[in-house]
């Protein structure tokens, strides 16, 4: 049986975005969960099976249809082979928005296929677990660290130089807060205010339920931001719970677990070791969730190509990801756990 979550926000918070209190006798609210980071949250699992790409394998399609998998993914697709539009998740991501299903990874193109990350996956358990609707706010773009373009206010300036050229907003900006920080946070504004837009039936009333991150590749390629993520990650948790007036909000770090199990590079692991101590952090206990990820990598023989950096662009991993995501807020909201 699905159940209502338990997290509200406070009467100030609904009362400062134009919203008054949930009530349960009358329309169902929504649950908003925001879903942010760089490209693996933007998503690059391929759809559709291309017979080139090792026969399709790594693809939802393939994944859909192959008799091993099919238990597990044939829920995203119709029996008449469209793909499932769920009724009561819905998804915002910057220009798109509509009912959730495939489709909503990185933007498309006329020479790149349809994608998913793991806004399917996390929008399936969250949507199965749950009495009310739900909505998903996706800020994500590629190619962002959080010590520049995610840069929260709280961390201040950088104990290191930003370069001869840095982000021009970042540079601007006295409080040295990152350009798509600021971006997330508007986004995640605009998208509250037109609730009845975004989510037909909705009459503007909302909790805000969770925040969903998944994010870490640039700052790994860095010494200097590698050895301030576990900060600047905290610091970015404090300041968005205080940016809605929620001060504990559930949030779930994604691993930045990309070539898996048998990654030995220092740099890789001292950053997955930072996501995972923030969460355990005295005052994130209960709050805050790691997920691990590693696990979910799959092989290039396995996958449509050989981009480890979007994890081969494999289907099944964004997929996975973002389940566990989901398993992992719904113990943070008191649910119960998939058996």
């Amino acid at each position: 049986m699905k159940l209502a979550v338990k997290v509200l926000l406070p009467v100030l918070a609904f009362s400062a975005l134009g919203y008054g209190p949930a009530d349960a006798a009358e329309k169902k609210r929504l649950n908003v969960f925001i879903l942010a980071g760089q490209s693996n949250m933007e998503g690059h699992g391929f759809v559709a099976a291309d017979p080139q790409r090792n026969g399709g394998r790594g693809s939802l399609e393939f994944l859909a249809k192959n008799p091993a998998t099919t238990p597990r993914f044939a829920k995203f697709a119709t029996a008449d082979g469209p793909w499932r539009k769920r009724d009561d998740v819905w998804i915002s991501h910057l220009q798109r928005h509509g009912p959730l299903t495939v489709g909503y990874g990185a933007l498309p193109e006329p020479t790149r296929p349809a994608k998913i990350g793991p806004e399917l996956g996390f929008g399936w358990v969250m949507g199965d677990a749950l009495d009310e609707p739900v909505l998903l706010i996706k800020c994500a773009w590629g190619g962002k660290s959080l010590a520049v373009d995610f840069r929260p206010p709280s961390a201040g300036r950088p104990p290191y130089s930003l370069g001869a050229k840095p982000d021009a907003a970042v540079a601007q900006d006295p409080a040295i807060v990152g350009r798509y920080y600021r971006e997330m946070i508007a986004l995640t504004r605009s998208a509250l205010s037109r609730l009845q837009e975004l989510v037909p039936g909705s009459d503007g009333r909302f909790v805000l339920a969770g925040f969903a991150w998944h994010q870490g590749w640039n700052d790994r390629v860095n010494d200097k931001f590698t050895a301030e993520y576990e900060a600047n990650l905290a610091h970015f948790i404090r300041d968005v719970r205080r940016e809605f007036g929620a001060p504990e909000l559930p949030f779930v770090i994604g691993e930045t677990g990309m070539t898996g199990p048998t990654e030995k590079h220092p740099r890789a692991l001292a950053l997955m070791r930072a996501q995972a101590a923030v969460a355990a952090q005295p005052e994130f206990t209960g709050n805050v969730a790691f997920v691990g990820t590693k696990a979910f990598w799959r092989t290039v023989e396995d996958s449509p190509n050989n981009h480890g950096y979007h994890w081969n662009s494999n289907a099944e991993t964004y997929t996975l990801i973002g389940e566990a995501m989901g398993e992992a807020m719904k113990r943070l909201l008191g649910l119960p756990s998939r058996p």
